[in-house]
C-alpha cells in the first residue's frame, strides 16, 4: 500500500534530523509553563481583588485605585493569553515539522518548501508569543510597589 523507505538509514536519518525541532519543542513546553504559571497568579489577584472590594469602606481614591488595578491585570491577562495562544500555536507548528519530515522520508516526496515554511511560521509564532510574554512582564514590573521595612 504505502512503499518502503528505502533503508533503515533513511528514518535514523529522519530521526536524527527530528531532534532540533524536538529540543524546540521541549523549550517551548517550559516556556508554555511559565506563562500560564503568570496568568494563575493573574487571575488569583484579580479575585483577590474583587472578593475584597466589598470588604472596604472606601472612599473615592480607594475605589478608584482598584479599578487601576483591575484594569493592569486585565490587560496583563490579555497578554498573557495572546501569549500562551501564540506559543501553542508555535509548538503545533513544529508538530507539523516533525510529521512532515517523517512523512517525506516514508514517501521520497521532496517537501523541503513545506517544512521551511512550517519551520519559519513557528518560528515567528514563538516571536509574537515572546514578545507579548516580555510585554506582560514589563507591565507587571511598572505596576509593582515595593514597600521597604520601617519605611511609609
Amino acid at each position: 500500500m504505502f512503499p518502503a523507505p528505502e533503508s533503515i538509514n533513511n528514518i535514523s536519518g529522519a530521526i536524527q534530523l527530528a531532534l532540533g525541532p524536538v529540543f524546540l519543542l521541549t523549550g517551548i513546553a517550559g516556556l508554555l509553563n511559565v506563562i500560564s504559571g503568570r496568568l494563575s497568579r493573574i487571575i488569583d489577584r484579580a479575585r483577590l481583588l474583587t472578593g475584597n472590594q466589598f470588604d472596604i469602606i472606601s472612599s473615592g481614591q480607594e475605589s478608584e485605585d482598584l479599578m487601576m488595578q483591575l484594569q493592569k491585570l486585565e490587560k496583563r491577562r490579555h497578554y498573557t493569553s495572546i501569549a500562551i495562544t501564540a506559543c501553542t500555536i508555535a509548538a503545533l507548528l513544529v508538530c507539523t515539522v516533525i510529521t512532515v519530515l517523517f512523512l517525506e522520508v516514508l514517501f521520497g516526496a521532496p517537501m523541503t518548501w513545506i517544512v521551511a515554511v512550517l519551520f519559519t511560521a513557528s518560528t515567528l509564532a514563538l516571536v509574537v508569543g515572546l514578545a507579548y510574554f516580555l510585554r506582560e512582564v514589563h507591565i507587571a514590573s511598572q505596576t509593582i510597589r515595593i514597600f521597604i521595612v520601617g519605611k511609609k
